[in-house]
């Protein structure tokens, strides 16, 4: 059980009436033993931060007593609010929970495993106030096994900065932090929270890697595997393309029908010259069938396109919602 007594309490963390400057969220996958020692170290470390805090603790189906773990905590430390999922949606869903219902101005995410250092909290917000709209925690000293973690996310993360364009050493650390506006209007599926950087990049985000603190799994085990790596470039193709064709899918469609209908004249402009020239008999060969195949999937992909083109046109009108994104406004007078 944590025990919160005297002085372990900050003094500005007694009162929950105010809004807090930081929310920190947690998501809790199977913690039960880990949970009083994290809760215990968050409080500690935040009370080294100016301003009321909050930790968001989105229990994620657990199948242990981390629930449990979590309720009795929130009797004795006022500034922990839970969230408790029906069943486990994974990483990203309990992330996206508690970005949901953070009200804080910065929002730091964490890992309930312990082996992200919440004393690595203060820096990160230290160097938001520099001026950075996201500080990504670098697991330099990584305390994985080499083989089935440290490699396979080495090779994940270079080919995800060479395609982003957003040269970050390691995209898996859950520990980062946000200022909140940069993370409205973000939606996360799959696992595509490790990717918050490259949004805040491609909308003109200043985003700033730091070293930070591993440690080994004391309890526990871990949930994640070599899979998780395929799922992760899976996710990276989805969100490539949502960044440079959402607003006109027309274009990969497009390209895609140009090469196929191509590839169908050179097909069938071979076809043609083995005719003429050889005297191969067209239906000897399958070019006839290649061809026509290639130009309908030229025709088809066209119209595949059309069908995109309308679908965005009616998510953005549908919601009012316009397809760029404005930082700020100046000598705009006051609107009611």
């Amino acid at each position: 059980m944590i025990e919160f007594a005297g002085n372990d309490v900050p003094p500005f963390g007694r009162t929950t009436k105010s809004r807090p400057c930081v929310s920190v969220v947690v998501p809790v996958f199977n913690e039960e033993q880990n949970i009083p020692i994290l809760l215990k170290a968050l409080v500690d470390a935040l009370g080294n931060v100016a301003g009321d805090f909050e930790i968001i603790a989105v229990n994620d189906g657990s199948r242990d007593g981390s629930l449990a773990a979590l309720i009795e905590a929130g009797k004795v430390c006022a500034q922990l609010r839970i969230v408790d999922f029906r069943r486990n949606f994974g990483q990203t869903a309990a992330l996206m929970a508690g970005i949901d219902h953070a009200v804080g101005e910065i929002v730091v995410l964490i890992d309930a495993d312990l082996q992200n250092d919440p004393r690595d909290i203060p820096m990160l917000i230290d160097k938001l106030s520099q001026g950075f709209d996201v500080v990504s925690g670098w697991r330099q000293d990584r305390k994985d096994a080499r083989l089935s973690r440290y490699f396979p996310s080495r090779v994940a993360n270079a080919i995800i900065s060479w395609i982003s364009g957003v040269r970050l050493h390691d995209y898996g650390c859950t520990l980062k932090a946000y200022h909140a506006d940069v993370l409205k209007g973000v939606r996360l599926y799959g696992e595509m929270h490790r990717f918050i950087p490259i949004y805040a990049h491609w909308m003109g985000g200043r985003v700033i890697e730091v070293p930070v603190r591993h440690h080994a799994r004391k309890f526990g085990r871990s949930n994640y595997g070599l899979e998780r790596v395929v799922k992760v470039l899976l996710d990276l193709v989805v969100v490539k393309f949502l960044d440079r064709y959402l607003v006109k899918p027309i274009y990969v469609f497009g390209g895609f029908a140009a090469l196929s209908l191509a590839a169908s004249v050179v097909t069938l402009a071979t076809m043609i010259g083995l005719k003429l020239f050889a005297g191969v008999s067209m239906i000897s060969t399958p070019l006839p069938l290649l061809a026509a195949m290639t130009f309908l999937v030229g025709v088809l992909s066209i119209l595949m396109g059309l069908l995109a083109e309308i679908m965005v046109r009616t998510y953005f009108e549908a919601q009012n919602r316009p397809h760029y994104a404005v930082r700020k406004l100046y000598n705009f007078p006051d609107r009611d």
